[in-house]
């Protein structure tokens, strides 16, 4: 939608096509506080004004799920899986990531309500409270080590006999006495109390006995889902299947961009993805430039 909105404003005229929700991920959180120059707001409210902006400045929206792009000479021809086609001078992909989840009853359902993905945006609603991090690799023990600054307990849940994480923050973490880890694990449900999110169910694999583990919340940190495979032939993926590409958000192919958490990044937050929306788009509008 940054995107569309810089196009706009650059007298180009914008697409926006959504297979789900307009807005992605940051739909899911009840609040997000870390915004410059919003005080607070859930992610829905910053869709639906982000929605409102861009079809004030005469985006148009279409909900369809893309499965092919073609080159011709004057553009790109984008095809959906219902047999629709739409022309552009250029496209950027924007597709995002899906976070890797359990796929536990409930879960989907919970998400937002006591499942979180992401320390820094949601941490502070758990400050003296106690969470669990399922996970054992870098990012869920990096996720961790934010948490064990707020949180009154933090347990650390591993379905492998061992943490894949650096051994430099299972050290740091472990050194703490409000910090707990366990391996060897599996969550298996999640514990509901009238309708509010309880704690979560676990199995010890070595011998199958279960336990419950109270909690407030849940971080889970068990990888992320890029779905860029459609576009293989026109951009370049890295090894986990991200968008091989860098700040400048250009590709391989002429004419198309990327921006967002799909591409290859160290930083997914709501802000590097308004970045790359915006950087993206004007690179957009300097190629159709440089071509009329």
């Amino acid at each position: 939608m940054t995107a569309a909105l810089y196009a706009e404003r650059n007298g180009k005229n914008a697409l926006v096509i959504e297979k789900a929700g307009f807005g992605g991920q940051i739909t899911h959180s009840p609040k997000v506080e870390n915004y410059p120059g919003t005080l607070s707001m859930s992610g829905n409210e910053f869709a639906a004004q982000m929605m409102d902006q861009i079809l004030a400045q005469g985006a148009e929206i279409e909900l369809a799920e893309v499965d092919g792009i073609d080159k011709t000479a004057d553009g790109f021809l984008v095809k959906t899986v219902d047999g629709d086609v739409f022309e552009g001078r250029t496209v950027i992909l924007a597709t995002g990531v899906k976070h890797r989840m359990l796929g536990l009853d409930g879960e989907e359902e919970l998400v937002g309500e006591g499942i979180s993905f992401c320390a820094v945006c949601d941490g502070d609603f758990y400050t003296g409270r106690d969470v669990c991090v399922i996970g054992g690799g870098n990012s869920a023990l990096q996720e961790a080590v934010l948490l064990a600054g707020k949180c009154n307990r933090v347990t650390i849940l591993q379905d492998l006999p061992y943490y894949t994480g650096e051994q430099r923050l299972q050290d740091q973490l472990f050194a703490m006495e409000h910090v707990k880890g366990l391996t060897g694990v599996k969550v298996v449900e999640f514990i509901t109390e009238n309708g509010e999110f309880a704690g979560v169910k676990i199995r010890k694999e070595e011998t199958g006995e279960t336990e419950v583990i109270p909690c407030d919340g849940v971080f889970e940190a068990i990888g992320l889902i890029p779905e860029n495979e459609a576009y293989r032939d026109m951009v370049l993926l890295d090894e986990q299947g991200y968008f091989a590409t860098d700040e400048t958000c250009l590709t391989k192919t002429s004419g198309i961009f990327v921006a967002g958490d799909c591409r290859r990044k160290n930083v997914r937050q709501l802000t590097t993805a308004v970045a790359d929306g915006a950087t993206a788009a004007l690179a957009a509008c300097r190629y159709i430039a440089d071509r009329t």
